[in-house]
């Protein structure tokens, strides 16, 4: 039973995080197609992201009251059905739009993926299993920029969502079929809607207000977020208990290291593709090669990380891969106009050995350091950690294009522009891995 449940989760793991680094690699045919600058593709991968950060702990509170099998199944629908509309979108509006409800159903199947793996599995055997599932995600985001830029050199880029759809609607049925279980952890608890829609909005606000650097957006986030904790703190069944923050410096120095980490990390690819397909004239499946390196690496030694963390302190393993990564973004700093294919494999391979040092450790600690009864909860505060980190990270992206490129599209005469762009951007991302580094180390023990 616990391997039929691995093996559906896994399914699903390395499914969603395949679609999101495939399209990385479609961008430029996309934006070919469409006529659209750098902002406008920018949100062809952020209203996944925008989607998915809104939605995850509202649906891991879902899940924890009706039951997480129910959830997940839906979830893997929406996001095939979302697929099948991306790949017919007949204008931007209509890819946004699309990739928004794809989101949606991955912040469905997000929420509940490692919640189920985490009740099922014994904790003397979580950081394995857990090892396992984070290398089926990284397995993912290697075959994605692959066949993803395979498939948009020959069949083209509306192939890369298409392939998707039976693959979420085959995996949804064997779920429903085969998982002998809801995995309800607060059955009878009202849902709180007034403080998701605080959160969701609260979130909104402050993403917009990051990626444009708005003040009043600013303000108004860190008001609404005010309330959010104040009615979270009064009412009887709270989307999040804010309490567990306060109660466990483990769980919030620990989610604060996976935030910063993925903000520091996920726009690389992004990046990258650009530029190895404007500047050196690749093709997407070349492109998609040399993207391979760093996710391989990750899907490779996850799983060895994940068995070391149930044996070593993760806080030490982790603090290690985030060193590794700082070291990898720094690197990524210099590259210019005519940087070698080498050196750019070997910063990916770099950050790719940090991030599987990070991740499993990091996971492995957050969900042993809180009661049975939130562990739902856990899972979605984790994972939206992540979303929300992927989309900060493509709104640095954002701002600092807006600065240096504006509306230009990219073409020979503003190559330069898009390499000052790289250059500060990843400079950026520099400083930032560093503070998760300090957050990751004074995080406590768990053993």
């Amino acid at each position: 039973m616990r391997r039929t449940i691995l093996f559906i989760i896994v399914l699903s793991s390395f499914l969603t995080p395949y679609t999101l680094s495939s399209v990385n690699v479609a961008l430029p045919s996309i934006g070919r197609e469409f006529n659209v600058d750098t902002i406008v593709l920018n949100w062809f991968a952020t209203a996944f992201l925008l989607s998915t950060a809104v939605f995850l702990v509202p649906f891991g509170r879902i899940a924890d009251i009706v039951g997480r099998k129910r959830v997940y199944v839906v979830g893997l629908s929406v996001f095939a059905a979302a697929s099948l509309l991306s790949g017919l979108a007949p204008s931007p509006t209509w890819l946004i739009v699309a990739r928004f409800v794809q989101g949606l159903g991955g912040a469905m199947v997000f929420a509940t993926g490692i919640a189920i793996l985490t009740i099922v599995y014994p904790i003397e055997e979580r950081g394995k299993v857990l090892g396992i599932n984070i290398a089926s995600v990284y397995a993912g985001l290697s075959v994605g920029p692959l066949l993803g830029g395979v498939l948009t050199q020959y069949l083209g880029w509306r192939s890369v969502f298409l392939f998707t759809v039976p693959f979420g609607f085959i995996i949804a049925l064997m779920a429903w079929l085969w998982l002998r279980g809801e995995w309800v952890g607060a059955r009878g608890e009202s849902f709180d809607f007034i403080g998701s829609i605080l959160y969701a909005v609260m979130l909104i606000v402050l993403l917009l207000g990051f990626s444009e650097l708005t003040i009043y957006y600013l303000l108004l986030g860190i008001i609404l977020f005010i309330f959010f904790v104040f009615w979270e703190l009064r009412v009887n069944h709270p989307l999040i208990d804010v309490r567990i923050f306060s109660r466990s410096l483990t769980f919030s120095l620990s989610n604060l290291a996976s935030l910063l980490n993925y903000t520091s990390t996920y726009s690389s690819t992004f990046l990258l593709s650009l530029y190895l397909q404007f500047i050196y004239g690749m093709s997407p499946q070349d492109a998609g090669l040399i993207l391979l390196s760093r996710p391989v690496v990750q899907s490779v030694f996850s799983p060895f990380a994940g068995w070391l963390s149930d044996r070593v302190e993760p806080r030490v393993l982790a603090s290690i891969g985030m060193g590794l990564i700082a070291v990898g973004l720094y690197l990524l700093s210099f590259i210019g106009l005519d940087t070698s294919i080498f050196y750019i494999i070997s910063a990916l391979v770099l950050i790719g050995f940090g991030f599987a040092l990070f991740s499993s450790p990091n996971t492995n600690a957050i969900m042993s350091s809180i009661e049975k009864k939130f562990y739902g909860v856990a899972s979605a505060t984790l994972a939206t950690m992540r979303v929300v980190g992927q989309t900060l990270s493509m709104a640095v992206v954002m701002l600092i294009s807006g600065i240096y490129l504006g509306r230009e599209l990219l073409t020979p005469a503003t190559y330069i522009l898009f390499i000052n762009t790289m250059g500060s951007s990843f400079k950026v991302f520099v400083i930032i891995c560093l503070i998760g580094l300090i957050a990751s180390l004074f995080r406590g023990k768990i053993r």
